[in-house]
C-alpha cells in the first residue's frame, strides 16, 4: 500500500507511529492507528451492515472481536429504550 523512501514496505511499528505523529499534529486526542478501522465499521453498522459481514470485511477471525469495533452513543441507546 505504502513504500518506504527505500522502496521497501513500512513496518507495523513505523505505520502506527506515523499515525500517532500525524493525529499529534491535527490535534486529535485519544486517536489510534485503529481509529480510523473502527470509524469504517461502525458506520456500515449503523447503516444495518450485519455484524457477520463486517466481520469478513475486516478479516477478523471471529465476530466478538468485530463487536468491540462497533461504538454506541447515547443517542443509540436512548433510541433503543424509546422502542419499548
Amino acid at each position: 500500500m505504502f513504500e518506504s523512501q527505500k522502496g521497501g514496505h513500512f513496518s507495523a511499528n513505523t505505520m502506527c507511529q506515523l499515525f500517532l505523529d500525524i493525529h499529534k499534529a491535527v490535534g486529535l486526542k485519544d486517536a489510534s492507528s485503529h481509529s480510523g478501522r473502527r470509524t469504517y465499521i461502525t458506520r456500515l453498522a449503523n447503516k444495518g451492515v450485519g455484524v457477520r459481514l463486517l466481520a469478513e470485511l475486516a478479516r477478523h477471525s471471529h465476530i466478538s472481536i468485530t463487536q468491540r469495533y462497533i461504538d454506541v452513543n447515547s443517542e443509540q441507546l436512548s433510541a433503543a429504550v424509546e422502542l419499548l
